[in-house]
């Protein structure tokens, strides 16, 4: 094992290396470094949205949310990536649009032109900073939880999420954004192979898909309908989740700006059906997974059933390339959006290109050293996890929506939004309920959001004429 480890780690090592001497410029501007040129093909513009997409929790959260909760996963993340592309080349075009209009560099300093207002920018830099370094650290949890589990002894946690950390920002101060997305490229790749590899081997040592199956009808039925054995998935929830999924182009800066930086608006739609494909090619092989983990697994703990799934038993090559393959997840991920929170800050400041370009590398590394502490206080639940910082997140959303829609967009989406971030935060501090008239609470607020946000639209729409 160890000989495949270092193999393999030195291949993706020595690929890191090369991404980002190609990608360093000695005399770059702050829009090179954090912007990557502006122009990014359909090819590795798909790789670096999937990779951001589909990271660690995909690979470890997936499979244990399949184990746990059953087919409803599916439903889940599957079908609401699907309408996530069809959204994307609605969205696409009209940002793009905007965007060249007004300027572009992050999505805080973008509304802050569309509304010429400080507090709007302000408003999309908290929203994002509250939850993406939530997000980044459930990457790192992740991973570290894993790796402490499989080489038991070795290194202590701490040392696992310092080591990914101090890789993600050697990596991200040298190459800059299109470093990353050649990062990104290679992570995709590697997570694809490896977890068919592993899905196909989990699928045949529990027999194949019918066996499998039966097995799962007799032991525990209820993984195979909704709402799932622990009444997750219900109605509510799946809209909900959908709805905050959707909204990820919309309020999650590190994808919002992968669209910006694409070359042409051809390579969006292009990347957009790559996407989707991409979506069902990546989860299909993390149900036969949790499939298999229902039957060996059922009542082990989530390091336990990864650990065992992933490495103990596949063959030793396989294994080796599972571990490389969850760190290159985790390293695309964390450094995507630990670098779009440095974009973010950069575009709301002002003055001399080399201070803000100083201020952001400083921002880069603060940031980094706070998600290392968060760290290690998250829970194992990834998924939900993950899923609290995309509805989190998505509470925004009517502000990017009217920036792109309307060139004097009204600023009462300003306080909609507010109202709905405020509300959202004190609930998951238990300061209000998280549930009202027995439906989840970001359901509700969603239900809220839609009607005040289109009888806004329509308001100032028939103003403007």
């Amino acid at each position: 094992m160890t000989g495949w480890l270092i193999a393999f780690f030195g291949l993706f090592l020595l690929s890191l290396a090369y991404a980002s001497y190609k990608s360093f410029q000695k005399n770059r501007t702050s829009d090179d470094f954090m912007l990557a040129g502006s122009n990014i093909g359909s090819i590795l513009g798909f790789l670096t949205f999937s990779a951001a997409l589909f990271s660690a929790f995909t690979f470890m959260g997936m499979p244990d949310f399949f184990r746990t909760h059953g087919v409803g996963a599916w439903i889940f993340l599957g079908l609401s990536d699907a309408l996530m592309v069809f959204f994307i080349v609605w969205f696409g075009y009209k940002l793009r649009s905007r965007a060249n209009e007004v300027g572009y560099q992050g999505v805080a300093g973008f509304v802050q032109k569309c509304y010429q207002n400080k507090y709007a920018g302000i408003l999309l830099f908290v929203s994002s900073f509250l939850f993406l370094i939530p997000y980044v650290a459930i990457q790192i949890r992740g991973i570290s939880i894993f790796l402490e589990a499989a080489f038991p002894g070795l290194l202590p946690f701490w040392a696992w999420a310092s080591m990914l950390v101090g890789i993600m920002l050697i990596y991200s101060e040298i190459g800059g954004l299109k470093a990353i997305m050649y990062s990104d490229a290679i992570q995709g790749v590697i997570l694809l192979v490896v977890i068919w590899i592993i899905g196909a081997t989990c699928l045949s040592l529990a027999g194949g898909l019918e066996t499998a199956t039966q097995k799962i009808m007799e032991t525990n039925p209820d993984l195979t309908i909704l709402p799932g054995p622990k009444g997750l998935f219900t109605t509510p929830f799946l809209i909900a989740s959908s709805i905050a999924i959707v909204m990820i182009p919309v309020t999650q800066p590190q994808f919002t700006t992968r669209l910006v930086v694409m070359k042409s608006l051809k390579s969006v739609h292009r990347m957009a059906y790559a996407v989707g494909l991409f979506a069902i090619l990546v989860i299909l092989p993390t149900a036969f997974i949790g499939l298999y983990g229902a039957i060996k697994y059922p009542d082990a703990s989530t390091s336990d059933f990864l650990s065992g799934a992933l490495m103990y038993d596949q063959a030793v090559p396989v294994a080796a390339l599972a571990v490389v393959g969850l760190f290159a997840a985790c390293l695309s991920t964390t450094n995507a959006q630990i670098f779009a929170l440095g974009t973010e800050l950069r575009s709301l400041l002002k003055g001399d290109d080399k201070r803000t370009m100083r201020i952001t590398k400083v921002s880069i590394f603060l940031f980094s050293i706070i998600v290392l502490v968060f760290s290690t206080y998250m829970s194992d639940q990834l998924v939900l996890l993950a899923r609290v910082s995309f509805a989190g997140t998505s509470m925004v959303a009517p502000v990017v929506l009217g920036a792109v829609v309307f060139k004097n967009p009204p600023k009462s989406l300003m306080i909609l939004s507010s109202f709905a971030l405020a509300y959202f935060i004190l609930s998951l501090l238990s300061w209000v309920p998280n549930q009202i008239g027995g439906y989840p609470l970001d359901f509700v607020l969603y239900g809220i959001m839609i009607i005040a946000t289109a009888t806004i639209f329509i308001t100032h729409s028939k103003k403007s004429q």
